[in-house]
């Protein structure tokens, strides 16, 4: 059986790296980078309800941008984060023994951007996160914990009538509770949506429907069955 050496070390954020990355938002912001208009409606709700194009053109100075590192570090304000970088205690932090992935963010392929994420949207109650490119070619969604990136392609890559046939899933995402995916398809149902699968019980203890988007990939939405 292989040994490891538990190795600590002390950690504490260090504040000029902060003021490097504040510094960085800024310059982001002033060259339209269209990922950091997703952390700026995130972290300062005078731009909660702003879209992408409307926060790249808006003032942003680099206390604002201060202000969304302090929040990140769990923070009210700047001035907080430097109050608490000073007098918090050291934490000693063990380094891990091996790398954890902590997210998967699938792509789908889409002929249409704008379409898309309309579907998304306005069928099953997910945001746009970021979209780039005027048209634009590349998206991601989310709701709640799940992140879908939306890849504009010119014609399909899977032959339609093999993916239905097959059942060739785009995505899986799940819910905790048998109550939820009776919920969430319901809330589908309620909004329209075209059903591959409706909620069904499957043999191996789980509830689960497909959606199909606009594009036929095939979405799983699946749940305890008890």
């Amino acid at each position: 059986m292989p040994t490891y050496d538990l190795i600590v070390e002390v950690y504490m954020p260090n504040l000029e790296n902060l003021k490097k990355q504040a510094k960085l938002i800024l310059r982001w912001h002033r060259e339209r980078h269209y990922p950091v208009a997703a952390q700026i409606r995130d972290h300062l709700p005078r731009f909660l309800n702003m879209p992408d194009a409307e926060i790249l053109g808006a003032s942003f100075k680099l206390s604002d941008a201060q202000e969304i590192v302090a929040r990140q570090q769990g923070f009210d304000s700047w001035q907080a984060l430097k109050a608490g970088l000073s007098t918090a205690s050291l934490k000693v932090k063990a380094k891990p023994s091996k790398a954890t992935i902590a997210s998967a963010e699938p792509q789908l392929l889409v002929a249409d951007i704008e379409r898309s994420c309309a579907f998304f949207c306005e069928k099953l109650g997910f945001t746009v996160v970021f979209s780039y490119g005027k048209p634009p070619y590349y998206a991601q969604v989310g709701r709640d914990g799940a992140r879908l990136n939306l890849r504009c392609v010119e014609r399909p890559v899977i032959e339609p009538a093999v993916r239905d046939r097959e059942e060739l899933l785009s995505v899986s995402m799940t819910v905790a509770t048998a109550e939820e995916i009776k919920l969430l398809f319901l809330e589908f149902q309620t909004a329209g949506v075209a059903f591959h699968q409706k909620l069904k019980k499957q043999p191996w203890g789980a509830k689960n429907f497909v959606v199909k988007d606009p594009d036929g990939n095939l979405l799983l939405f699946a749940g305890p069955a008890e």
